[in-house]
């Protein structure tokens, strides 16, 4: 009996083990990823700065209805993330993006599930790796923005539509149900009527698969939805007893005047070069995963896999505001089709084709493919090497064009180390098929293609190019002369305006007044001054630093 007991619980671990293995590897694949940096932060002007500084006006005076003068035009949900957590953590950077790490990371995980469910779960695994090394997707999932959050909650609901579609007959489905209309209502409250385009991606699969899944036709998945938007009536209401104003006529106001101008000149091709660029390699193995999947489509899931992504991209593009991250709802995706095309190259690779058949054979292809990563190996290589050795000149010819010599050996570095790094692809490819190495199996040229990625982006992070946007503010800031006037006074502002300014509301930990003139200001007291706005101080003063067109004085008694 003892030796059966004994033999169950050795069972029981294994099981546990094989089971908790995936999240294991995968939390220490992409938590360094996420952590990595210099030490040293700042946030980046303009909308992360503008998060945390209304989210601290929220924490500063503690009215979560409407800590500003005018109605605003959009929804509190990512405001009150940041203030909750500025009560937890206190008021600094990395309070400010931690929600979003926390979203990015669940998202990675449901990524995971939904990929074992539509895939299987050696695709699910390569899929989440993928989705942590498109360089967007980490860089907003380190940033204090609210599109991360948004991104979890249309992960959540699609996750717990298909559960809730593998498990029909039992109790909690209808919470799963709830669960998936709960995250679309909570996603108006985040991210404004931005979650309107993933939605109306999702229809298709509620549509045209209801009379399998039955969604549609559940009353859970209303009661969710109308839950979720509890919240924003609840504002809604306290602002309108406050301003008498229709909020959301404003919100309203300010998606017609964001659809009808177009940002930058991005037209409607914009996100097919950005989404490439954004997340190289893999929009190029996504993209052979597409057409893997047309030609053979998932039973069930086909118009989640594919059609979702599709639509909101046929969405994105029509909007006329378009924006980077305004599509990284897709990049989740774009990293479950690039598993599928990966794997399927893995298997070519497996099956060892003759290298002598014309270059269209699929073997060939790989060998190519294997020997373009040396070629990229060797840009980098020179790219570091010449950043290292005439990047001062550069410098000093080019001007602000050009890092200055701390971040051209900080480039260099990284462009040193990730060349070598690509090499690992045809060197595999070599050793399996001129030195005969059986060993060297798909998986090693898989992980060829992974640990490049993974370099840049940890060298990145851990050199700051990842978290700290604004060094030339924040070691201004840090001045023992300057942070002991901020801590010891309140700073007055005068009409300080621009797309920088943002950051001076943030870093500023005591507020005066805003006013229209200096002459306004009382006696010896302290202000940030605009040189734009107002160039002459005709009033005697001290300046004790200057930023950019920003200077900090003190008004002369």
């Amino acid at each position: 009996m003892f030796y059966k007991l004994q033999s169950l619980q050795s069972t029981w671990q294994r099981i546990s083990f094989s089971v908790a293995f995936p999240y294991i590897t995968l939390f220490v694949w992409t938590t360094p990823l996420l952590l990595l940096s210099s030490g040293e932060n700042s946030l980046i002007a303009h909308d992360e700065a503008l998060y945390a500084w209304r989210a601290r006006q929220i924490f500063d005076s503690g009215d979560w209805v409407s800590a500003w003068s005018n109605i605003h035009h959009k929804t509190p949900g990512f405001y009150w993330l940041i203030a909750s957590f500025y009560q937890l953590f206190g008021v600094n950077e990395f309070t400010v993006r931690l929600p979003s790490m926390i979203c990015g990371i669940f998202s990675l995980l449901l990524v995971y599930e939904i990929g074992k469910i539509i895939l299987n779960q050696k695709l699910a695994w390569l899929a989440t790796a993928i989705l942590s090394l498109e360089f967007l997707w980490l860089q907003y999932c380190r940033l204090g923005n609210p599109d991360m959050p948004m991104i979890f909650l249309i992960l959540l609901a699609i996750y717990s539509l298909i559960q809730a579609e593998l498990y029909p007959n039992y109790k909690y489905s209808s919470g799963l149900i709830f669960i998936a209309g709960l995250s679309l209502g909570l996603g108006f409250l985040v991210r404004s009527f931005v979650i309107v385009l993933p939605t109306v991606a999702l229809l298709p699969y509620l549509i045209f698969e209801h009379r399998r899944h039955r969604h549609l036709t559940n009353p859970w998945l209303y009661l969710g939805l109308m839950s979720g938007f509890i919240p924003i009536f609840v504002w809604s209401w306290f602002n309108w007893q406050r301003h008498s104003n229709n909020i959301f006529a404003t919100l309203v106001e300010f998606v017609l005047r964001l659809g009808s101008e177009e940002r930058d000149g991005n037209g409607i091709l914009f996100y097919f070069w950005n989404i490439s660029l954004k997340a190289f390699p893999w929009t190029f193995f996504s993209l052979l995963g597409l057409f893997l999947v047309i030609l053979r489509p998932k039973l069930h899931y086909h118009l989640i896999l594919v059609g979702f992504p599709i639509i909101l991209f046929v969405e994105l593009s029509i909007f006329s505001t378009r924006l980077s991250h305004y599509g990284l709802c897709l990049y989740p995706f774009i990293a479950l089709l690039a598993a599928i095309g990966l794997d399927w190259l893995g298997k070519i690779y497996d099956m060892g084709y003759a290298t002598r058949k014309p270059w269209r054979q699929k073997g060939n292809i790989l060998r190519i493919l294997s020997y373009a990563c040396s070629v990229i190996g060797i840009l980098f290589l020179i790219a570091a090497i010449v950043v290292f050795i005439w990047g001062d000149r550069l410098h000093s010819i080019v001007g602000d064009g050009v890092p200055t010599s701390l971040a051209d050996r900080k480039y260099a570095v990284i462009g040193l180390i990730v060349g070598l790094s690509w090499f690992i692809v045809p060197m595999v490819w070599i050793g399996r098929y001129k030195f005969g190495c059986k060993f060297l199996t798909s998986s090693y040229w898989i992980a060829g293609w992974l640990i490049p990625c993974w370099l840049a982006l940890a060298f990145a992070g851990g050199f700051g190019l990842l978290g700290d946007y604004n060094p030339t503010y924040r070691t201004f800031l840090q001045q023992p002369a300057i942070a002991s006037i901020l801590q010891d006074h309140p700073i007055h502002f005068v009409q300080v305006n621009g797309k920088n300014s943002v950051l001076l509301n943030f870093y500023t930990p005591v507020h005066g007044q805003k006013v229209d003139t200096i002459a306004q200001l009382p006696p010896s007291s302290y202000a940030w001054v605009d040189q734009n706005n107002s160039p002459e101080i005709s009033r005697p003063h001290r300046i004790i630093g200057e930023v950019d067109n920003y200077k900090l004085i003190q008004v002369q008694p």
